[in-house]
């Protein structure tokens, strides 16, 4: 039996990417300045793993004899996007990027939105999902108007409250507009943003929810469910790849409940080849995109302890990798995503030592390690790293 972990700490990067500067972006580097703000990141696992072999953090030194093998990821998709992120991750670049609108939607996007959902709609600008609900709470409660919005990224948002507006009707606008939402409109998620609370305290609630665009042909999970091999996804993960090749999807709200389901699930495998994908969101909703450093550094530290109790139950022979999808530097002005390399760790079950991975040249890397692994064909991108692995010593 072959089981194969991803699980990616979203928004999580260690480092600007060469052409940083074209995206706003020199400079960035998530854990990098996490780190220095707070004083220092501590990280044991992590460290014991190679965190601070593959990239220099206060706090996390170099390991000796790293226990698992350690590089960076280069994305070569456009933008900087969790959606694109994720299709390179398993072996589907991005080449064009997905459209993004800093004037807010034309006319041509809104004026079919507004009919399909049969009332006017707040806002239509760029703005912090914490600073158009306080904004624009009151009015929508009173209206019922949903408040559309957009950041840097090629987003769709529809903010509404949860006593005002039902969650299927607001799933429901938001799958209205993924269907407007077409060439050369196509961005890449429409995202249900709801929220709670009275005037001067309305408050974001877990119960988001992304509808992706379907990913073009050459990703390999479905190429994998062919193939007989289960593919569960925690987490926002069945989202961003609007469902494609996923077997089994489990909701969960938050990392905490994520590394939950992810364990239970793993400890439940049976004996067929299986994948677990779990996505870390709160790294990106919670701390990246509300500029707080330390609500970084406490998640990341509550991650690492969580990790070192999954790494006691890795059986022998198994894949784990841990990397992320894009950055999202806290300690900038900006809100958005940021344009970084992501970090790679990878570590078979039972096998101790690791060796260096150096930079790899796309996302897709991992995809082609998976395939490779669970005995596919591999994607149309990405070169694996799984025969490094497979020589590290058994311990």
């Amino acid at each position: 039996m072959a089981n194969a972990v991803l699980i990616v700490l979203d928004g999580v990067g260690v480092g600007a990417l060469p052409d940083a500067a074209l995206y706003g972006d020199e400079g960035s580097d998530t854990l990098g300045n996490t780190a220095k703000a707070v004083g220092g990141l501590d990280l044991p696992v992590l460290q014991r793993l190679g965190l601070g072999n593959l990239h220099a953090i206060l706090g996390v030194a170099p390991a000796e004899r790293p226990a698992a093998a350690w590089g960076r990821l280069r994305e070569l998709s456009a933008g900087k996007d969790s959606t694109a992120g994720h299709w390179e991750l398993m072996g589907v670049v991005t080449r064009v990027p997905f459209p993004t609108y800093p004037e807010g939607f034309p006319p041509e996007v809104l004026d079919p939105f507004r009919a399909a959902i049969g009332r006017d709609v707040l806002g239509n600008c760029v703005a912090s999902g914490t600073e158009i609900i306080a904004r624009l709470g009151d009015e929508h409660v009173r209206t019922g108007f949903p408040i559309v919005y957009t950041s840097a990224d090629s987003v769709f948002q529809i903010a509404a409250h949860e006593e005002r507006v039902s969650l299927p009707l607001l799933y429901a606008w938001c799958r209205a507009a993924r269907e407007i939402l077409a060439p050369p409109h196509h961005v890449s998620r429409v995202i249900a943003r709801p929220f709670r609370g009275g005037a001067g305290a309305y408050a974001r609630t877990p119960n988001r929810r992304d509808f992706s665009l379907v990913p073009p042909p050459g990703l390999l999970l479905p190429a994998l469910v062919e193939r007989g091999v289960a593919v569960t996804a925690v987490g926002k993960i069945s989202d961003l790849f609007a469902g494609q090749g996923i077997t089994h999807v489990i909701k969960a709200k938050g990392n905490a409940e994520g590394q939950a389901e992810l364990a239970a699930a793993y400890r439940a495998a049976g004996v067929n080849p299986a994948l677990f994908l779990l996505n870390l969101v709160d790294f990106d909703t919670l701390w990246g995109h509300r500029n707080d450093p330390p609500g970084m550094a406490r998640d990341l530290a509550a991650f690492d302890a969580w990790l070192g109790g999954f790494l006691g139950q890795l059986r022998a022979d198994d894949l784990l990798i841990l990397t992320a999808d894009h950055g999202n530097d806290p300690t900038t002005p900006s809100t958005d995503h940021s344009r970084e390399y992501a970090p790679l760790l990878a570590l078979l079950g039972g096998r101790v030592g690791g060796e260096s991975l150096g930079t790899r040249d796309s996302f897709a890397d991992v995809g082609a390690t998976l395939a490779e692994f669970l005995g596919v064909a591999p994607p149309p991108a990405g070169t694996s790293f799984l025969p490094p692995l497979q020589a590290a010593p058994r311990g």
